[in-house]
Order: C-alpha cells, then structure tokens, then sequence
C-alpha cells in the first residue's frame, strides 16, 4: 500500500454515502480505498452520480476478509483507527502518519470484530445533543482533520 492514509469502508449500505465518500477521498489526493464485502454496490448509479467523477480516479479495492486484509496492512507498521462513541480520544489527538481510518456501517458503526483489531479509538467532538454524524460527514471531518496535520508539516 502507498501512501499515509488508507481509508476503509466497513459495510457503508447507502449509495450516496458511498459516493460521497469516493469523492472525498479523491479530494485528499488518495487513490485507492478499500471496501468490506457488505458495503454497498460502488456501480450503483447513484454512487456514479454522487462521486462527479470521482470514481473513474479511486481504485475500489473489495476486501474478501477484512479482519484479515487489516491483519495484514498492520503488518507494515499502519495503525488502525476506529470511531467510536466508546473514547475520550477525538480526532484531533491523533497524527494521521500511517493510519488506517475505518468509516464503519451507517446503523451500527465499526462492526465489534474490526474494533477489537484497533490501535486507537477516536471521536468527533460535538457541542450539540446529536451523538452522531452521516457517515459521508463523518468521513470528510475525519480526513480534513488529517489535510489539515498535512499542511501544517510542509
């Protein structure tokens, strides 16, 4: 795997999230994301549509066992990071250097399996009653926070 960052989809169903997310990822530079076998269908025309083009410049990469392909990547020194309401962590306490960033189920989040496989558990900070975001939101915080680290170091 190149680069810094890899972003993983765990079982994101919604075709606009996915889309979404796709050209997310496209606006950070990334060109690869990972997707588990639940995840939605990234043909969908719905997620055509919603990635504006996105999706002809991020490889798709579907993960036959994800437990196992993470396995694997932390084998080359990435960590993994989850979101989770289970943390004091947010996603401002933690360098994006070599990390795994799992965006997990829209209902259900980062399925108890993929959790217990990270290194770090983070959260977004909100100052209102919602306890969560849209997974699409949630994701683009989530990376902007790590362009933000990006630009600070150049």
């Amino acid at each position: 795997m190149r680069g810094d960052i890899i972003v993983v989809l765990d079982d994101v169903q919604d075709p606009g999230n996915l889309g979404t997310i796709l050209r997310t990822v496209d606006s950070i530079g990334l060109t690869q994301i990972l997707v588990s076998k639940g995840t939605a269908d990234a043909y969908n025309p719905k997620v055509v549509r919603s990635t504006m083009g996105a999706i002809f410049r991020v490889k798709i990469i579907e993960c036959e066992d994800l437990k196992q392909t993470l396995k694997e990547i932390k084998k080359h020194k990435f960590k993994v990071v989850v979101s989770s309401l289970q943390t004091e962590n947010t996603i401002y306490d933690i360098n994006y250097y070599k990390k795994v960033i799992i965006i997990g189920n829209e209902a259900n989040g980062v399925e108890p399996e993929i959790q217990n496989l990270a290194d770090e558990k983070v959260k977004i900070p909100m100052l209102g009653k919602t306890e969560s975001l849209n997974a699409s939101v949630a994701t683009g915080i989530i990376l902007y926070e790590y362009v933000r680290q990006k630009l600070k170091i150049s």
